[in-house]
């Protein structure tokens, strides 16, 4: 969903990408298999009769920017139809071979449920890599639903609340050895008009019990490492990602109270068989409450990852706890031989801990397929629609700009 996305909330893209996806598989017959295109290269040919635009595996100059942007429409389960602007750009901060490329990403999004999501990323590579500098902001007006607490929530339980929120998170991070870093970074969140719109009668929702405030602050600072020798941010063919991030939040920062969390995120992509670029890759995402009393939108909650990626099969905020662990593996592979189509097939499974006993009883597993269409060639950058289903039913379609993870 934000993520490399973009950030992606995730999104069904509208029939423009499939019409002009079509089209490209009927004009590979007149180009060489063996030549990359992308949605680019699609138009060119279809309204201007023009030959793909080369292809160049030597790096990126400093200077040189590939921005890819898409207007769309959509559908989600917590969105319901949008409209959607996103686009990301690549670059280099210099010239040489070693300093890795940078990204920054974008979308705005007004939907069906009178949600506005504007959220803006970037990840900045200094010269030879020795500084990462990250940032994430977000604005948000977001009806949304939520399902109590636990692993056991009844999916016919849900009701809805609504807030708007400022999220401005900062990171610098400097490099101690090849392919590792680590830093400081300061993160606030700011949440007002908070309500419950159409909470159950004659009961105290869990929400309720577990303390609802019209306002919201948490302000905090946070200590990362970071180690990061992926082949490419966007869409990465291999190597590994992990990150360790710890955040105190303090009353003397202007956060409504003192309590603390962490999380771990792990990637690793590996190419299978070896030298082809089918990959098979797996992510470990594990949040916990380290200390005190988060406040309830803030708590560990499916689909409320960096990215809003976790949980394909399932709603935003399906589950929530003090603590919850997700694993996903995904393979990914080639359907045109000329990298315009891809595919995708993905089980991922999630626990949050019990409201009384913070225990993990439940595991909810999902499984799914999806469709990768190039929009970047030069970037790599895909545009994923997938279909995932989970347990008592939930379904539903997540579509990305970027890959998932």
């Amino acid at each position: 969903m934000f993520y490399f996305y973009c950030l992606t909330e995730t999104r069904l893209y509208g029939t423009l990408v499939l019409l002009l996806a079509s089209f490209a598989l009927r004009a590979q017959d007149n180009r060489q298999a063996s030549k990359s295109i992308d949605i680019v290269d699609v138009g060119r040919g279809i309204f201007y009769h023009k030959p793909p635009r080369e292809f160049s595996d030597t790096s990126k100059k400093k200077g040189e920017t590939e921005i890819s942007v898409l207007p769309a429409f959509g559908y989600t389960l917590q969105t319901g139809f949008a409209v959607v602007l996103s686009g990301n750009a690549t670059f280099k901060t210099n010239d040489d071979s070693v300093t890795k490329t940078s990204v920054v990403l974008s979308n705005i999004t007004y939907s069906q449920y009178q949600q506005i999501i504007f959220p803006f990323q970037s990840y900045i590579w200094t010269k030879n890599n020795k500084y990462n500098l990250n940032s994430d902001w977000r604005f948000m007006k977001y009806p949304q639903y939520t399902y109590g607490l636990g692993g056991n929530s009844d999916i016919n339980g849900g009701y809805r609340i609504d807030y708007a929120n400022i999220h401005l998170y900062e990171t610098v991070l400097r490099k101690i050895s090849p392919a590792v870093y680590a830093g400081l970074g300061y993160n606030f969140d700011y949440y007002w008009d908070v309500h419950e719109v159409d909470p159950p009668s004659n009961t105290a929702t869990d929400f309720q019990t577990y303390g609802l405030s019209k306002t919201v602050v948490a302000s905090g600072i946070t200590a990362n490492l970071l180690f990061d020798n992926r082949d490419n941010p966007v869409n990465a063919q291999k190597g590994s990602f992990a990150r360790l991030s710890y955040r105190p939040n303090f009353t003397f920062l202007g956060s409504d109270a003192n309590w603390s969390s962490m999380t771990i995120d792990l990637r690793h992509y590996i190419q299978l068989p070896g030298h082809s670029r089918n990959v098979l890759a797996i992510w470990n995402y594990d949040w916990f409450t380290v200390d005190g009393t988060p406040p309830y939108l803030m708590l560990p909650s499916t689909g409320w990852d960096p990215n809003s990626n976790t949980g394909r099969g399932y709603i935003q905020g399906r589950y929530r706890g003090r603590n919850m662990l997700y694993l996903e593996t995904e393979y990914r592979f080639g359907i045109t031989n000329n990298g315009l189509l891809g595919g995708v097939v993905y089980g991922n499974a999630q626990s949050v801990s019990e409201p009384l006993s913070n225990k993990f009883v439940y595991i909810s597993p999902g499984a799914g397929v999806g469709i990768r269409i190039k929009l970047n060639k030069f970037s790599n950058t895909n545009i994923a629609v997938d279909y995932a289903i989970g347990k008592e039913g939930s379904r539903g379609f997540w579509v990305n700009l970027g890959e998932v993870f």
